[in-house]
């Protein structure tokens, strides 16, 4: 097998994906490709939305409205005020807009924050946790932002620590980016965590973008806070990010809002007319459907338990695995297999399967170390009896 490529900070702003398809390049699968690589759910999308469709299809005749259909913001206004415990409901025509799925949404929103944000003392800087997902990171170099990463630890319950942050290093920072559950941890942060995160925030007048795709995949019994529970009826400076990707099992939708700093939304929603994807009016006629629909999401969360709960039998004591408080994946310590890289290459190589390099979806920190490294990301997305093939071939690929 060839050697693991090495990290560099031009492999950094690559795609994961784009890395690992280099590093198994010319590498043949030693069994039937199996790929536990990317965060795409995998479970059967609700059963409505071939009829929704059908009855919204005229509406692909139209240009849709960069804002969202007023039916559709209202939807998500009121699955918001059910799902979180809001100290007020959100204003639909001036709190929310419809995204084309929250990636973009996060990318295209860091550059408004940069041209809205006062005077900086030095070089601006955007916060992001350290794994992350890349659409952070691209968000910052859109926004002419450096990317300062902010360790998540076992130590910290892998999420940042705030009594870490330098009040100078904040001084600069135009945005922070935050996930809950995290990608790709999966620890959630309480919401009196969240509410030092926005106290924090507004004392140095940056923004705080909130990702919370996986909010509504969690293995505890009360489901995650959201950011706009935190914020004590004062949504400024606050934005939430969600979408129906993970949710309603819609990756292909592409369909998902954002909601808070009415102020913010009024500048992103002006670029958004010029310079963002629409979402079709047929797609946002799905997305009310599914706001307002209950019994899928309630069903694709005991199948995700299920394979949690396999998890725990099969990993039990191996490769430093705890079972994550949300999200769907795996964050497995393969360290004593030669590190990710070398994990992930051999498990190709040997098993077919396909899985991400920790090192991947991280940064080197202060230390000039990449804490994901040592690490493996696995998507327990499949059906349960593929998610068993998948833990086989990595304990029969990494025994």
């Amino acid at each position: 097998m060839p050697a693991p490529a090495a990290d560099s900070p031009a492999e950094d702003r690559r795609s994961p994906f784009v890395r690992l398809a280099a590093l198994l390049a010319g590498t043949e699968p030693g069994r039937p490709a199996l790929s536990a690589a990317v965060g795409e759910p995998q479970h059967a999308m609700p059963d409505f939305v071939p009829d929704v469709l059908a009855g919204a299809v005229g509406g692909f005749a139209r240009y849709p409205r960069a804002e969202g259909l007023p039916a559709y913001r209202q939807a998500v206004a009121g699955w918001l005020d059910r799902r979180y415990a809001l100290p007020r409901p959100l204003d639909p025509e001036r709190e929310i807009l419809v995204l084309n799925g929250s990636r973009e949404g996060l990318v295209s929103a860091a550059a408004i924050a940069r041209r809205l944000a006062p005077e900086r003392a030095g070089p601006p800087v955007m916060l992001l946790p350290n794994p992350f997902y890349a659409a952070y990171a691209a968000g910052a170099e859109l926004a002419g932002c450096e990317a300062v990463v902010m360790p998540t630890t076992r130590a910290s319950g892998w999420l940042p620590d705030l009594d870490a942050l330098d009040p100078a290093l904040l001084a600069r920072t135009v945005a922070v980016f935050i996930a809950s559950p995290a990608n790709p941890q999966g620890a959630i942060a309480s919401r009196a965590y969240l509410a030092r995160l926005v106290a924090l925030t507004r004392a140095h007048g940056a923004l705080l973008f909130s990702d919370e795709c996986y909010s509504e995949i969690y293995l505890g019994d009360a489901p995650p806070a959201g950011i706009l529970e935190a914020c004590g009826g004062d949504y400024s400076g606050v934005v939430a990010f969600n979408s129906l990707s993970k949710r309603s099992s819609l990756p292909g939708l592409r369909c998902g809002f954002c909601a808070g700093d009415a102020d913010f939304l009024k500048a992103f929603l002006a670029f958004r007319w010029v310079a963002s994807p629409q979402v079709p009016e047929p797609l946002q006629a799905v997305g009310i459907a599914a706001y307002a629909d209950e019994v899928h999401v309630a069903a694709s969360l005991a199948l995700y338990r299920e394979k949690f709960d396999l998890a725990d039998r099969v990993l039990a004591g191996r490769f430093g695995y705890e079972r994550p408080a949300g999200g769907f994946f795996l964050w497995l310590d393969v360290g004593a297999a030669g590190g990710g890289e070398a994990a992930a290459l051999r498990l190709w190589a040997e098993q077919g399967l396909r899985v991400v390099p920790g090192g991947y979806l991280a940064r080197r920190d202060a230390t000039g170390q990449n804490p994901g490294a040592p690490y493996i990301r696995v998507a327990l997305v499949h059906d349960l009896e593929t998610c068993r093939e998948v833990l086989d071939r990595l304990l029969a690929g990494l025994s």
